[in-house]
């Protein structure tokens, strides 16, 4: 047998390195990918380009057992980013992470631990952004966790109720009190997030360093547009969520709701509703289009969606959310995608079947 060991640069920075190994033996080829890491942001924190989420599936959709299979597999695969939050299946999200993390006994400084505070209990005290919730809330997350810290803790989403200036303070407290190394925004607007990195200047305290959002085929504005702009003047990074929308550019609602699919799961109704409303078969339409486009490279459309998202300036990482080992593997294989794949011609290509480019506002006064 051989073995031959391919170093190749990101296209997006040289210094940016992941491995392929092609190991033949027995006429069969085997590919082994490695994430890559690179700068959340501007902070010094190296996070894996893919991370693994737990909404829906960690302590709700999936086995115990099933979490710990796709950790061990992303992990051993170069992940080193995990996420979670306080509202993830009501807790139980943070406690199977947290038990898994404590089985494996990976070293601490070798992965990263993100969690999300707003939606806590019931009680309006347990939810939110106060700097009551966000501390009580963090020590909860801790406690579910296991951990004597996260690297990121996410305020998971804005919140009007909260001053400015106390959110930015809360946060400043955890990380100075060693509960979080940094702290970041989920679905928060670019003039939010630049009004928090405002407060923190103006108070001496510390900025947000990173924006969690959406991002897809159909969702790009606030990731090609906004948060490019906001990483070049203030230096936050980009961590995506649902490259895959929720599924439905895998094709698995292409001809109704599958009953094991998510948008049939209780609690998902706005899902369905989604999917079967006049633009869902609009963009199902386009995804027929895009999966003929997937079979021509050679990959799997949910692989060119990832490695799509993987091009943008400014995305540190994206999340990627999975059921099953084979669906982890076949998204991890998006790395070599974009290696031989996602080249301009093709970017170019998937712009005009999608018809949705957005533009900055410097290219519309061009």
């Amino acid at each position: 047998s051989t073995i031959k060991l391919l170093l190749t640069p990101h296209l997006k920075d040289p210094l940016r390195i992941f491995f392929f190994f092609f190991i033949s033996h027995d006429n069969s080829s085997y590919i082994l990918c490695i994430c890559w890491l690179q700068n959340l942001g501007k902070s010094g924190l190296r996070v894996s380009c893919l991370g693994l989420g737990t909404w829906v599936t960690f302590g709700s959709q999936i086995s115990d057992e099933m979490a710990e299979n796709l950790m061990t597999i992303a992990y051993e695969n170069g992940v080193n980013l995990f996420d979670t939050a306080e509202v993830y299946a009501s807790g139980r999200a943070e406690i199977t992470l947290g038990n898994i993390i404590k089985k494996k006994g990976w070293r601490r400084s070798s992965y990263v631990v993100t969690t999300k505070i707003y939606w806590g209990g019931q009680a309006e005290t347990e939810r939110g952004l106060s700097r009551k919730h966000i501390i009580e809330g963090l020590r909860g997350s801790l406690s579910r966790l296991q951990l004597d810290y996260v690297d990121i803790v996410f305020a998971n989403r804005n919140d009007v109720n909260s001053p400015m200036e106390e959110i930015v303070r809360a946060m400043t407290f955890v990380i100075n009190q060693g509960m979080a190394m940094y702290w970041g925004t989920s679905r928060w607007s670019a003039m939010e997030i630049m009004e928090a990195y405002s407060v923190a200047r103006q108070f001496n305290l510390i900025p947000p360093v990173c924006e969690q959002a959406e991002y897809h085929y159909f969702q790009r504005d606030k990731v090609e547009v906004q948060l490019p702009e906001l990483y070049h003047k203030i230096g936050v990074g980009a961590m995506t969520w649902s490259p895959l929308a929720c599924g439905l550019i895998t094709g698995k609602y292409s001809d109704g709701v599958p009953d094991c699919s998510r948008a049939a799961m209780k609690g998902y109704q706005w899902l369905k509703e989604r999917v079967n409303s006049e633009e869902g078969r609009r963009q199902l339409a386009k995804i027929k289009e895009l999966h003929l486009l997937a079979d021509r490279l050679g990959c799997t459309a949910a692989q060119l969606a990832i490695a799509w998202c993987l091009r943008s300036e400014g995305v540190s990482s994206v999340l990627l959310g999975v059921s099953n080992a084979d669906q982890l593997l076949e998204n991890l294989g998006a790395l070599r995608v974009i290696l031989s794949q996602m080249t301009p011609q093709t970017i170019t290509e998937i712009d005009a079947l999608l018809g949705n480019k957005p533009h900055s506002k410097k290219e519309s006064r061009a």
